[in-house]
């Protein structure tokens, strides 16, 4: 807590190359922080803090209504093109314990695309990542983000069918981290009410973990 009417969530995104963590990281501060676009190679090469504006209108505890700040950390993806698995993983780290070492870490948001299936390889590479950055209690301060969920919703699945679809790699990632997960449109500026709708979900999250911090 920064003072009795705010609340403040620290949240770090991961993942592969082009699966749309900095755009994640922009659509959950509203605002264009983080460079992202496509590229035949990975953009990220460090780690940034973004933080958001106040926003109104989100939480509410013991009956009254807190101002709510995100900070979000974009990291370098895993696996990179031109950084080895070491430095990714020293970097965020060292990251980590700068920006949110005295108030802890909310959530880890492994971002996935919705349009690609999820192998078992990559989900295992994933794993191990997030295990080695955030001890073996991951599981409570991991969720899903699933990005380019447009694209899934034009070739015609629902949220629902699209689970009902998916891979068992995909569905025991969700099962692992108790189904926190979240789908996110990528291709247009997230809206005021559907970013609203995201953060209430994330905080939705950290409420289920008793607002604990890694």
């Amino acid at each position: 807590m920064a003072d009795s009417n705010e609340m403040t969530i620290n949240l770090v995104v991961l993942g592969r190359t082009q699966t749309g963590k900095s755009a994640a990281g922009n659509s959950l501060l509203g605002s264009s922080d983080f460079e992202s676009r496509c590229s035949p190679s990975s953009v990220t090469t460090c780690c940034s803090l973004g933080c958001s504006c106040r926003i109104s209108g989100i939480i509410r505890r013991n009956g009254c209504e807190l101002a709510l700040r995100v900070r979000v950390l974009d990291t370098p993806s895993y696996p990179h093109s031109a950084l080895r698995k070491e430095e990714v993983r020293d970097t965020v780290s060292s990251a980590l314990a700068h920006h949110f070492g005295e108030e802890g870490l909310h959530l880890a948001l492994l971002v996935v695309r919705a349009d690609l299936p999820l192998c078992p390889d990559e989900s295992d590479h994933a794993i191990q990542f997030i295990q080695e950055l955030l001890g073996p209690t991951w599981k409570d301060f991991t969720a899903v983000l699933l990005t380019h969920a447009d694209k899934a919703e034009e070739a015609g699945f629902s949220e629902e069918a699209y689970l009902h679809s998916a891979s068992s790699t995909l569905l025991s990632l969700l099962s692992s981290v108790q189904h926190k997960y979240i789908f996110l449109d990528n291709q247009k500026i997230i809206i005021k009410e559907e970013r609203a709708i995201v953060l209430r979900k994330l905080l939705n999250f950290i409420r289920q973990n008793n607002y604990q911090v890694l």
